[in-house]
């Protein structure tokens, strides 16, 4: 199994950046075979990753809290797009933060296997467990994005565009009265026009860069919402309900702001 180190982004240098990246495109290049895709894996450096995948979390919700368009939707509607749009919004939150991991393929039997799929036996009966598949695609989409070197603008936008627009099954809002999906629906379109206006402003010559953006919606609505709970933050929470946390850290904008 390929292996990246986890590092904080704030301590890298240049250098290590440019080489990590290296590392990353070299991986997603190289996709596992069928018998291996299928191996269950488990974080090799687990207490520095969910340090930064914990930080990107918090981040993840004040950015939601941030947005006037989202606060003014009921609380019902904003837990329904916190729902759909949570992994998505994650996965450029890592993006962002320049956050990569390494993993382990998991024993194939032992006390070993046992200790470290406990918890995930545990919640889910169904045994659902991040197979390196998962985070093949997962690692693709982070490339991609680096790929792209977006701005923090561009990243601040493609979020709202993502958020507002949770791909073709997202939610149709509890307030089902007119006047609320029209601006549900303006905003979608709002949010898609300032994230194009951004990128023509800060790049008038790549014509194509908007649509390379766009392509990437699609791509993150891939990343399982399993694979993120149950690889980084599964052994943290325990049985709790990752969305139960989640709605809590939304609703108290106090203690998460």
């Amino acid at each position: 199994v390929n292996m990246i180190n986890v590092i904080d982004p704030v301590v890298q240098t240049a250098s290590s950046r440019h080489s990590l990246l290296n590392n990353c495109i070299e991986y997603a290049l190289s996709p596992p075979s069928k018998q291996k895709e299928r191996r269950v894996v488990y974080l090799e450096n687990p207490e520095g990753t969910r340090r930064a995948v914990s930080n990107v979390l918090v981040k993840t919700i004040h950015f939601m809290k941030s947005l006037p368009s989202f606060n003014q939707l009921p609380v019902e509607d904003q837990l329904s797009l916190l729902k759909d749009c949570w992994a998505p919004l994650f996965s450029l939150g890592m993006a962002q933060e320049q956050t990569v991991f390494q993993v382990k393929d998991v024993p194939q039997d032992g006390m070993l296997k046992r200790i470290l799929l406990n918890n995930q036996e545990t919640h889910d009966g169904n045994g659902s467990q991040p197979t390196l598949a998962e985070v093949y695609r997962l690692r693709t989409c982070l490339t991609r994005l680096w790929a792209l070197d977006l701005s923090p603008k561009e990243y601040a936008y493609l979020k709202g565009a993502v958020l507002f627009n949770p791909g073709k099954d997202g939610p149709f809002l509890l307030q089902h009265s007119i006047v609320s999906q029209w601006h549900y629906y303006l905003t979608i379109l709002n949010a898609y026009t300032a994230l194009r206006d951004v990128v023509l402003t800060l790049h008038p010559g790549d014509l194509d860069r908007f649509s390379r953006i766009l392509l990437m919606t699609s791509a993150l609505q891939t990343i399982s919402k399993s694979l993120i709970t149950e690889l980084f933050f599964r052994p943290v929470i325990g049985q709790a309900d990752m969305f139960d946390l989640l709605s809590e850290m939304l609703c108290n904008r106090k203690e998460y702001s």
